[in-house]
């Protein structure tokens, strides 16, 4: 409608991107408030906690970063390396934790802390990266989304799994 009107609004990848993120995180935050959070209340602890785990197993996707021609090559290989394993780790620990919940074994809660700690960390740390050095004006591809979509998907299960160790009158 806007070029039938002769008009074009003109806005950049770095303002798309961060539109994005926000629409994203809004979204995810609305769903998990109005339909995951109240499901989660019906389960113990451990159920909860495996559900809200398997949101940070697929993070092994970040290891793309290191495949030669997914995103620009101008990209510092600091920052890719720092996010692709970072984000292994993450997924790693998140696998074991499961395990852990999933065998009542008596590590699994502070295994869990231990995991979230790191993969918000880690989060944070990439979320540092991406404003430094700009990222959205880069050559992302399909990495795009892992960024505009999942990354704030993992944020809200973030925040979900550090209110569930903090409750103390979650049932066990």
């Amino acid at each position: 409608m806007e070029a039938a009107m002769g008009m074009h609004l003109a806005i950049d990848n770095v303002t798309i991107f961060w539109m994005q993120i926000l629409t994203s995180a809004f979204v995810c935050t609305l769903v998990s408030v109005w339909y995951v959070w109240p499901s989660l209340l019906k389960i113990s602890r451990n159920s909860a906690l495996t559900l809200l785990l398997f949101v940070h197993v697929p993070r092994y996707v970040g290891m793309t970063l290191l495949v030669t021609g997914m995103v620009d090559p101008k990209l510092p290989s600091e920052f890719l390396s720092a996010a692709a394993y970072g984000d292994l780790l993450e997924a790693a620990l998140a696998l074991a934790s499961i395990f852990a919940l999933r065998s009542n074994w008596r590590v699994a809660i502070p295994l869990v802390w231990v995991t979230n700690t790191w993969g918000f960390l880690d989060l944070l740390n990439g979320l540092r990266g991406v404003l430094n050095l700009n990222v959205p004006s880069f050559n992302l591809a399909t990495f795009w989304y892992v960024y505009t979509f999942y990354a704030p998907l993992v944020l809200v299960s973030h925040l979900m799994i550090f209110r569930i160790l903090l409750s103390k009158s979650w049932k066990k």
